[in-house]
């Protein structure tokens, strides 16, 4: 699957997963999404993320909630 806006999908999947209050949300895996994903579980946006290394590359972001509120309220990509 071809993306030409790989950090968008990112950022959509996450809000989407948000929206549906899942705890896990699962992406391909990138070097550049590896250390986006490391400052938002530095910030404390996320509890915490992990590479699968089956077929391909799979991060892992393991989401947080603050009394069943996700507490990334919202999350988009500015140019």
């Amino acid at each position: 699957m071809s993306l030409s806006d790989p950090i968008g999908d990112m950022l959509a999947r996450i809000k989407n997963s948000l929206l549906r209050n899942h705890k896990v949300v699962e992406l391909p895996s990138s070097k550049f999404k590896i250390k986006l994903a490391d400052v938002l579980k530095s910030e404390g946006y996320i509890i915490d993320y992990k590479v699968a290394e089956e077929k391909k590359p799979i991060l892992k972001i393991d989401l947080k909630y603050n009394s069943g509120n996700p507490v990334i309220n919202s999350i988009e990509r500015v140019s």
